[in-house]
């Protein structure tokens, strides 16, 4: 049992699935702030429905690229192309996870049901498969990697509404994944270039895509400052989306005159960063208003 636990990490990708859990749950919250109340039990709906679907979409993208994942050091060690799980039993396990976490938010409203299965399609079936194409999988891949502040911000609604602040955060994650994506591909390009995986903007190291990553992180600095233009997000946070942005754009800045796997390695970890921190100071401006 243990063993099957630790695979069954490994095939969800545990740790991505609760950035995006925690991202959906973010939105969530404002959403509920915004309409003066929070329903919890719908809160518990959300996350366990969102590790689902999220879950899915993983094990669906590592049944894909499993005799990929064989050729590179970094997922070699996954259940699948390890051999300690049969891509049936993951194909199962993933069937079940999409079928169960859909059902699940569709108990919200049909709007979060329909966007998660969205998000499943694009990420497994049309990220996954582009990435040894063209570079452009990584501007495929950004729309699934940016709905889930979609999600959690129509969930907390029963009959959800289009405005401003869930278009602003969509876009602050879509824009945010550009750096993120492109600076873990640079430091991982050497194992990445071992299953064919092209996704650096010029599928190589150099200054062009540095540079690239570099305007990606200048373009986020004004969209990250939407929250406190358009007059729900505070000066706290828009202070510290200014202060991280400029040193986000900073760590991009020495990629550019250094292409050294250490400068892409602080684009990176700097990402990491990045976002939860917005994103919780973004909800503590909700809290305190």
């Amino acid at each position: 049992m243990k063993d099957f636990i630790s695979d069954f990490k490994k095939l969800i990708k545990l740790r991505l699935t609760f950035l995006v859990v925690f991202s959906a749950s973010v939105s969530f919250l404002i959403g509920s702030r915004e309409q003066g109340a929070i329903n919890w039990i719908n809160w518990v709906i959300l996350t366990v429905g969102g590790f689902l679907v999220t879950g899915a979409a993983n094990g669906f993208n590592e049944i894909i690229e499993k005799d990929l994942d064989k050729l590179m050091t970094r997922t070699s060690d996954r259940p699948i192309p390890s051999g300690r799980m049969k891509t049936g039993q993951a194909l199962v396990l993933s069937l079940f996870m999409g079928l169960a976490g859909t059902l699940i938010l569709v108990k919200l409203n049909f709007l979060t049901g329909v966007l998660s299965v969205f998000s499943i399609f694009l990420y497994a079936f049309l990220y996954t498969p582009m990435k040894r194409k063209s570079p452009i999988a990584v501007f495929i891949g950004a729309f699934p990697g940016a709905l889930p502040p979609l999600i959690g911000y129509f969930a907390a609604f029963d009959n959800p509404r289009i405005s401003w602040i869930p278009i602003i955060l969509f876009l602050i994650q879509f824009v945010w994944q550009f750096p993120h994506f492109w600076g873990i591909a640079w430091v991982l390009d050497d194992d990445y270039k071992k299953a064919g995986f092209r996704l650096l903007p010029t599928t190589k190291r150099d200054r062009i895509s540095a540079v690239m990553t570099f305007l990606a992180t200048i373009i986020l600095i004004p969209v990250s400052l939407l929250p406190t233009i358009m007059g729900f997000g505070g000066y706290v946070l828009g202070g510290l989306s200014l202060i991280l942005g400029l040193v986000f754009c900073f760590f991009a800045y020495q990629l550019v005159v250094k292409l050294d796997i250490k400068s892409a390695q602080k684009v990176m970890f700097g990402s990491f960063f990045y976002l939860p921190v917005v994103q919780l100071a973004l909800l503590f401006d909700f809290i305190v208003k």
